[in-house]
């Protein structure tokens, strides 16, 4: 059974946040690495980058194949996690502690997020 943390928030297409203002560190979910298979390369936003909630931001390979991450918020990409360009099978250890993507300035209010219990229903656990 997925990992669902209660202190985050989730999307859908199965990514998470830390929290929803400010700034946020944003992953991929337990569920998502979970399906992908060994991951073994990850493509993030630059730093600096200004993004836009729903829109492609990067891509997560693994041996299984290729998916996109999609912008979980609109805002300013304010730190990479550059430890996954040597260690890219962190997200499969820790999706929600080392394995995290980036983090980004939050701009507006960000709508469609998913409460634990909303995103648990979602995956089906």
């Amino acid at each position: 059974m997925s990992s669902v943390p209660e202190n985050l928030r989730y999307t859908e297409e199965h990514e998470w946040l830390a929290n929803t203002s400010g700034v946020t560190k944003v992953g991929i979910t337990d569920f998502a690495q979970d399906a992908l298979g060994d991951i073994v390369y990850v493509q993030l936003p630059s730093l600096g980058a200004k993004i836009s909630a729903g829109a492609v931001c990067g891509e997560v390979e693994s041996t299984k194949s290729v998916s996109e991450i999609y912008a979980p918020v609109s805002g300013s990409v304010s730190a990479i996690n550059e430890r996954l360009a040597v260690e890219p099978e962190l997200i499969n250890a820790e999706p929600y502690e080392g394995g995290w993507l980036f983090e980004v300035e939050i701009e507006g209010n960000p709508e469609g997020l998913l409460s634990p219990e909303e995103y648990r229903k979602a995956i089906g656990a």
